[in-house]
């Protein structure tokens, strides 16, 4: 069987307070995007995973993919599996491809070996991989709140738009996102923001770890200006960065920059 586990993008990111679990809980839309990895799972003698295209760094033991074969085994009598996954999604960019390969592997072996999980269990399984992996589980426009496995889907539909996305490798740790972030209460919502017209976004749809991570990485901040620069409607820093994505309603072309039509 083979699926194609896609990445997300951050509409706004609010960082609303921290937990006494360590984590802080947010508020930010959560949008799928066309930006595929390749995920084939078989039934094999003894598991196994073979992992191309980019490289994925540290043991193959803390792959999402390995760990959610491992959650569903724990339970349940499945034999062993290969997986082949191709990575076309950069990793800790911020567009969710590694919680999106974990949520997906769950719902293939539910399909393959017919276990009749319901997306709730699976969201449940999912969240034991980490925060972002429930949302794959529907994987659909959602405002996220919480740890980011708190949903509810929203009526957005961004059909139409061209989005240009741009990862400039530079590698921003979870320590040095939050090290300027303040937590803090919210004028607007972002369900209240996502309602108006796109082009007024601008104004109010914000990710609160631009303000942590643009003063130490200046060409981010740049990267975001030249969007803007280029006629983006709306630009944005997605998740902890380094990704910048931006909205554009024409076509366009950049050599360096990814482009898709929504």
């Amino acid at each position: 069987m083979i699926t194609f586990p896609n990445a997300k993008i951050n509409l706004g990111l609010n960082i609303v307070s921290k937990r006494e679990d360590g984590y802080h809980n947010i508020e930010s839309c959560f949008y799928p995007i066309p930006w595929y990895d390749c995920l084939e799972i078989i039934e094999a003698a003894s598991f196994s995973l073979y992992s191309y295209g980019l490289e994925i760094p540290g043991d193959s033991d803390a792959n999402l993919c390995v760990k959610a074969y491992e959650l569903l085994k724990k339970d349940f009598d499945i034999p062993s599996i290969e997986i082949h996954l191709l990575k076309n999604i950069p990793m800790g960019a911020g567009l969710g491809g590694g919680s999106a390969d974990g949520a997906f592997t769950l719902k293939m072996l539910n399909e393959i070996f017919r276990l009749e999980l319901p997306n709730q269990e699976l969201k449940e399984y999912a969240l034991q991989l980490g925060s972002d992996c429930p949302y794959f589980i529907e994987n659909k426009p959602a405002i996220a709140r919480g740890r980011g496995e708190v949903l509810k889907e929203i009526g957005l539909d961004l059909k139409g738009y061209y989005l240009a996305i741009h990862n400039p490798g530079i590698h921003i740790s979870t320590k040095e996102a939050y090290a300027g972030v303040n937590p803090g209460s919210v004028d607007t919502s972002i369900p209240e923001i996502i309602k108006t017209p796109i082009e007024q976004w601008k104004n109010g749809l914000k990710n609160d770890f631009e303000a942590s991570i643009f003063p130490n990485h200046s060409e981010i901040e740049q990267l975001k200006k030249e969007m803007y620069d280029a006629g983006s409607v709306y630009a944005s820093m997605t998740g902890s960065g380094s990704t910048v994505y931006g909205l554009f309603e024409n076509p366009l072309e950049h050599s360096n920059w990814k482009i898709f039509n929504l």
